[in-house]
């Protein structure tokens, strides 16, 4: 896949309208355009829409272009964005002011359509790399879902929005039971087999979106359920016990047919400012050794 076919969206700042009707001339018929006309406007909609590259003049009316991308460099919301200075301002001391405040490029205007085509596509062809290698870097090779690192990254994500929007957050943790006794039984090949089921079946169990399923340990899982009370955490968690229960998975080496189950601690909660994240997996990581000593195969919370 071509960076434009992943149709990325470039945020223009210019208050000159001439630069902007030259600009969208040149990027719209591949790219998704946004405009702002001022420094605060550019923060306001970089902010909210999360552009993956912005063209960014220097000189605007309420602030200079070095203080729009100092601004955005000091919110973790935007400092990952590349920034590219579209300006008129060709002095050598300018070009060298914008890289060192961290611009990833320069284009002096009047500009070149086939320049700007050209720096623009070389940006989004590495923000897309970045993001492949960041993919690669989230994604457990063996189950093919998120691993613990996303758990972690998510997780963080999910607690700040519960307190923001007084919203309860759902949180499984699962374990496969006796997979010790399994992996000795059958071996690690088959030990790897079966894991890759039960995070297959974790995700088939899970109907939004917004819902994330990870492993974050050897035969541990964890699932994250966004404004989600503790009774839907139960349903979601008594699905997917019941689904890994009925499910077989043949043994690669033989015509045995195996199975397990798995415990699984549940819990939500709306989180407030001086809760910790921690504290909270720590509680659901209870009720799933509760679940453990209780006899496996259940639902505790």
């Amino acid at each position: 896949m071509n960076v434009t076919a992943e149709r990325y969206n470039i945020l223009i700042v210019d208050d000159e309208r001439s630069n902007i009707d030259v600009l969208m001339h040149i990027l719209k018929p591949e790219y998704g355009m946004r405009v702002a006309k001022t420094g605060a406007a550019a923060i306001k909609v970089a902010t909210e829409t999360q552009p993956e590259l912005i063209l960014l003049d220097v000189l605007l009316p309420d602030m200079n272009g070095f203080e729009v991308l100092s601004a955005l460099k000091e919110s973790d919301d935007t400092r990952h964005i590349p920034v590219i200075f579209v300006t008129g301002l060709a002095r050598v001391e300018d070009e060298e002011r914008g890289f060192k405040a961290g611009a990833v490029d320069y284009i002096v205007k009047p500009f070149n359509n086939s320049i700007v085509k050209a720096r623009v596509r070389t940006h989004l062809q590495i923000v897309k790399q970045i993001r492949t290698i960041e993919r690669l870097g989230l994604i457990d090779p063996l189950t093919d879902i998120p691993n613990r690192r996303s758990f972690d990254n998510q997780a963080q994500v999910l607690w700040r929005s519960s307190i923001r929007d007084c919203e309860p957050l759902g949180l499984l943790i699962l374990d496969a039971d006796n997979f010790k006794s399994y992996n000795d039984t059958y071996g690690h090949p088959q030990g790897d087999v079966l894991l890759q089921s039960v995070g297959r079946n974790i995700a088939e169990c899970l109907r939004r979106p917004m819902d994330v399923a990870a492993r974050i340990g050897g035969e541990e899982f964890a699932v994250l359920l966004p404004d989600t009370s503790l009774e839907g955490a139960v349903l979601v968690a008594e699905s997917i016990r019941q689904k890994i229960e009925s499910c077989i998975v043949p043994c690669q080496h033989s015509n045995a047919d195996t199975s397990i189950t798995v415990s699984i601690g549940a819990g939500s909660r709306i989180a407030k400012h001086d809760d910790r994240l921690e504290d909270f997996v720590a509680e659901v990581d209870e009720k799933l050794y509760a679940a453990k000593m209780g006899g496996r195969n259940r639902v505790c919370y």
